[in-house]
Protein backbone atom coordinates (compact mmCIF):
# COMPACT_ATOMS: atom_id res chain seq x y z
CA UNK A 1 0.00 0.00 0.00
CA UNK A 2 2.80 2.42 0.93
CA UNK A 3 4.50 1.91 -2.45
CA UNK A 4 1.36 3.23 -4.19
CA UNK A 5 1.44 6.41 -2.11
CA UNK A 6 5.17 7.19 -1.91
CA UNK A 7 5.91 6.84 -5.61
CA UNK A 8 9.25 7.83 -7.19
CA UNK A 9 9.84 11.29 -8.71
CA UNK A 10 11.08 11.47 -12.30
CA UNK A 11 14.71 12.61 -12.44
CA UNK A 12 13.81 15.60 -14.65
CA UNK A 13 11.52 16.87 -11.92
CA UNK A 14 13.96 17.25 -9.04
CA UNK A 15 15.34 20.60 -10.24
CA UNK A 16 11.81 22.00 -10.43
CA UNK A 17 11.01 20.70 -6.95
CA UNK A 18 14.18 22.42 -5.69
CA UNK A 19 13.22 25.71 -7.38
CA UNK A 20 9.69 25.60 -5.93
CA UNK A 21 11.09 24.84 -2.47
CA UNK A 22 13.57 27.74 -2.64
CA UNK A 23 10.82 30.14 -3.73
CA UNK A 24 8.65 28.92 -0.84
CA UNK A 25 11.50 29.63 1.59
CA UNK A 26 11.93 33.17 0.26
CA UNK A 27 8.18 33.77 0.46
CA UNK A 28 8.22 32.84 4.16
CA UNK A 29 10.60 35.75 4.76
CA UNK A 30 8.36 38.07 2.75
CA UNK A 31 5.04 37.06 4.31
CA UNK A 32 4.25 33.81 6.10
CA UNK A 33 0.91 33.13 4.31
CA UNK A 34 2.75 33.42 0.97
CA UNK A 35 5.25 30.90 2.26
CA UNK A 36 2.50 28.37 2.87
CA UNK A 37 1.25 28.94 -0.66
CA UNK A 38 4.79 28.19 -1.79
CA UNK A 39 4.70 24.94 0.18
CA UNK A 40 1.47 23.99 -1.58
CA UNK A 41 3.13 24.78 -4.92
CA UNK A 42 6.10 22.59 -4.01
CA UNK A 43 3.78 19.73 -3.05
CA UNK A 44 1.98 20.06 -6.38
CA UNK A 45 5.31 20.01 -8.23
CA UNK A 46 6.27 16.77 -6.46
CA UNK A 47 2.87 15.34 -7.37
CA UNK A 48 3.19 16.43 -11.01
CA UNK A 49 6.54 14.71 -11.53
CA UNK A 50 5.53 11.44 -9.88
CA UNK A 51 6.60 8.33 -11.78
CA UNK A 52 4.57 5.38 -10.48
CA UNK A 53 5.34 1.81 -11.59
CA UNK A 54 2.83 0.28 -13.98
CA UNK A 55 1.78 -3.30 -14.78
CA UNK A 56 1.89 -3.60 -18.59
CA UNK A 57 -0.23 -6.27 -20.36
CA UNK A 58 2.14 -8.41 -22.42
CA UNK A 59 0.92 -10.17 -25.58
CA UNK A 60 1.87 -9.81 -29.24
CA UNK A 61 -0.39 -7.36 -31.06
CA UNK A 62 -1.39 -5.19 -28.10
CA UNK A 63 -0.95 -1.43 -28.27
CA UNK A 64 -0.70 0.07 -24.78
CA UNK A 65 -1.55 3.63 -23.85
CA UNK A 66 1.50 5.92 -24.14
CA UNK A 67 0.11 8.34 -21.54
CA UNK A 68 -2.30 8.90 -18.68
CA UNK A 69 -5.25 11.10 -19.55
CA UNK A 70 -8.58 11.49 -21.27
CA UNK A 71 -9.30 10.06 -24.73
CA UNK A 72 -10.55 13.14 -26.60
CA UNK A 73 -10.64 11.84 -30.17
CA UNK A 74 -10.52 8.66 -32.24
CA UNK A 75 -10.58 8.90 -36.00
CA UNK A 76 -8.74 8.74 -39.32
CA UNK A 77 -5.73 11.02 -39.73
CA UNK A 78 -2.43 11.24 -41.56
CA UNK A 79 0.68 11.07 -39.33
CA UNK A 80 3.02 14.07 -39.21
CA UNK A 81 4.81 14.50 -42.54
CA UNK A 82 8.23 14.57 -40.88
CA UNK A 83 7.89 10.86 -40.04
CA UNK A 84 7.71 9.99 -43.76
CA UNK A 85 4.84 7.53 -43.38
CA UNK A 86 3.19 8.76 -46.58
CA UNK A 87 -0.37 9.95 -47.09
CA UNK A 88 -2.07 6.79 -45.88
CA UNK A 89 -4.75 7.17 -43.23
CA UNK A 90 -4.11 5.79 -39.77
CA UNK A 91 -6.44 5.73 -36.78
CA UNK A 92 -5.39 8.51 -34.44
CA UNK A 93 -6.18 8.18 -30.74
CA UNK A 94 -5.74 11.54 -29.02
CA UNK A 95 -5.08 11.59 -25.27
CA UNK A 96 -5.29 14.86 -23.34
CA UNK A 97 -3.23 15.22 -20.16
CA UNK A 98 -4.26 17.84 -17.62
CA UNK A 99 -1.88 19.24 -15.01
CA UNK A 100 -2.90 16.59 -12.47
CA UNK A 101 -2.15 13.57 -14.69
CA UNK A 102 1.10 11.61 -14.64
CA UNK A 103 3.12 13.12 -17.49
CA UNK A 104 5.52 10.27 -18.16
CA UNK A 105 5.22 8.91 -21.72
CA UNK A 106 5.58 5.19 -22.35
CA UNK A 107 6.28 3.04 -25.40
CA UNK A 108 3.00 1.58 -26.79
CA UNK A 109 4.33 -1.60 -28.48
CA UNK A 110 7.42 -3.80 -28.71
CA UNK A 111 9.61 -2.74 -31.60
CA UNK A 112 12.39 -0.43 -32.79
CA UNK A 113 12.60 3.35 -32.96
CA UNK A 114 12.95 4.19 -36.66
CA UNK A 115 12.80 7.98 -36.62
CA UNK A 116 12.29 10.93 -34.30
CA UNK A 117 11.47 14.45 -35.50
CA UNK A 118 10.92 17.72 -33.65
CA UNK A 119 8.51 20.28 -35.10
CA UNK A 120 8.19 23.85 -33.87
CA UNK A 121 4.68 25.16 -33.44
CA UNK A 122 2.11 26.96 -31.35
CA UNK A 123 0.85 26.32 -27.80
CA UNK A 124 -2.91 25.97 -28.30
CA UNK A 125 -5.16 24.13 -25.86
CA UNK A 126 -4.06 20.50 -26.30
CA UNK A 127 -7.61 19.18 -25.98
CA UNK A 128 -8.40 20.60 -29.44
CA UNK A 129 -7.76 18.32 -32.43
CA UNK A 130 -6.08 21.17 -34.30
CA UNK A 131 -3.31 21.07 -31.70
CA UNK A 132 -2.12 17.83 -33.34
CA UNK A 133 -1.22 19.80 -36.48
CA UNK A 134 -0.40 23.27 -35.15
CA UNK A 135 1.32 22.80 -31.79
CA UNK A 136 4.96 22.12 -31.00
CA UNK A 137 5.57 18.38 -31.09
CA UNK A 138 8.06 15.52 -31.00
CA UNK A 139 7.05 12.68 -33.31
CA UNK A 140 8.36 9.12 -33.00
CA UNK A 141 8.06 6.46 -35.70
CA UNK A 142 8.33 2.82 -34.66
CA UNK A 143 8.57 -0.49 -36.46
CA UNK A 144 6.64 -3.15 -34.58
CA UNK A 145 6.84 -6.88 -34.02
CA UNK A 146 3.20 -6.99 -35.15
CA UNK A 147 4.20 -5.83 -38.65
CA UNK A 148 3.40 -2.26 -39.75
CA UNK A 149 5.01 0.91 -38.46
CA UNK A 150 3.12 3.12 -36.02
CA UNK A 151 3.67 6.60 -34.62
CA UNK A 152 3.41 8.24 -31.21
CA UNK A 153 3.53 12.03 -30.96
CA UNK A 154 4.22 14.18 -27.88
CA UNK A 155 2.41 17.51 -28.21
CA UNK A 156 2.92 20.62 -26.11
CA UNK A 157 -0.18 22.31 -24.74
CA UNK A 158 -1.38 25.68 -23.50
CA UNK A 159 0.79 25.47 -20.39
CA UNK A 160 3.42 22.93 -21.44
CA UNK A 161 6.57 24.48 -22.87
CA UNK A 162 9.02 21.61 -22.79
CA UNK A 163 8.98 18.18 -24.42
CA UNK A 164 11.52 15.60 -23.24
CA UNK A 165 12.12 12.56 -25.46
CA UNK A 166 14.78 9.95 -24.72
CA UNK A 167 13.96 7.69 -27.68
CA UNK A 168 16.71 7.39 -30.29
CA UNK A 169 16.65 5.87 -33.81
CA UNK A 170 17.83 2.26 -33.81
CA UNK A 171 16.84 1.73 -30.18
CA UNK A 172 14.98 -1.49 -29.36
CA UNK A 173 12.08 -0.85 -27.00
CA UNK A 174 9.31 -2.77 -25.25
CA UNK A 175 5.73 -1.83 -24.43
CA UNK A 176 5.41 0.13 -21.19
CA UNK A 177 9.00 1.37 -21.25
CA UNK A 178 9.42 5.05 -20.36
CA UNK A 179 10.66 7.26 -23.19
CA UNK A 180 9.96 10.84 -22.13
CA UNK A 181 7.62 13.36 -20.57
CA UNK A 182 5.93 16.69 -21.29
CA UNK A 183 5.84 19.63 -18.85
CA UNK A 184 3.08 20.88 -17.75
CA UNK A 185 -0.21 19.80 -19.42
CA UNK A 186 -0.22 18.36 -22.91
CA UNK A 187 -1.44 15.80 -25.44
CA UNK A 188 -0.14 12.48 -26.75
CA UNK A 189 -1.38 11.08 -30.08
CA UNK A 190 -1.07 7.45 -31.12
CA UNK A 191 -1.31 6.56 -34.83
CA UNK A 192 -2.29 2.94 -35.50
CA UNK A 193 -3.11 0.87 -38.63
CA UNK A 194 -6.84 1.05 -39.49
CA UNK A 195 -7.31 -2.72 -39.21
CA UNK A 196 -6.25 -2.81 -35.55
CA UNK A 197 -9.27 -3.15 -33.25
CA UNK A 198 -9.56 -0.06 -31.03
CA UNK A 199 -10.35 -1.00 -27.44
CA UNK A 200 -11.07 2.44 -25.96
CA UNK A 201 -13.78 5.09 -26.47
CA UNK A 202 -13.88 8.89 -26.46
CA UNK A 203 -14.36 10.17 -22.92
CA UNK A 204 -12.57 7.24 -21.32
CA UNK A 205 -9.65 7.83 -18.98
CA UNK A 206 -6.60 5.71 -19.77
CA UNK A 207 -3.50 4.77 -17.80
CA UNK A 208 -0.11 4.99 -19.47
CA UNK A 209 1.66 1.66 -19.62
CA UNK A 210 -1.47 -0.28 -18.58
CA UNK A 211 -4.59 0.45 -20.63
CA UNK A 212 -4.90 -1.52 -23.89
CA UNK A 213 -5.62 0.99 -26.68
CA UNK A 214 -5.85 -1.49 -29.59
CA UNK A 215 -5.36 -5.14 -30.54
CA UNK A 216 -3.81 -6.06 -33.89
CA UNK A 217 -5.09 -9.63 -33.60
CA UNK A 218 -8.71 -8.94 -32.68
CA UNK A 219 -11.76 -8.71 -34.95
CA UNK A 220 -13.84 -6.93 -32.31
CA UNK A 221 -16.00 -4.07 -33.64
CA UNK A 222 -15.61 -0.52 -32.34
CA UNK A 223 -17.25 0.04 -28.97
CA UNK A 224 -19.73 2.75 -28.04
CA UNK A 225 -19.76 4.51 -24.69
CA UNK A 226 -22.47 5.65 -22.26
CA UNK A 227 -22.03 7.94 -19.28
CA UNK A 228 -23.58 6.26 -16.25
Amino acid sequence: MLSHVLVPIHRDGWKFVAIFAMVALVLFFVWVPLGWLGILGTAWCIYFFRDPPRVTPVRPGLAISPADGLVVSIGPATPPAELELGDQQFVRVGIFLNVFDVHINRIPVDGTIERTAYHEGQFLNASFDKASDLNERMAVRMSTTAGPDIAVVQIAGLVARRIVCHARPGQSVVAGERFGLIRFGSRTDLYLPPDWAIQVIVGQRVVGGETVIADAHSAEVRRDGLVR
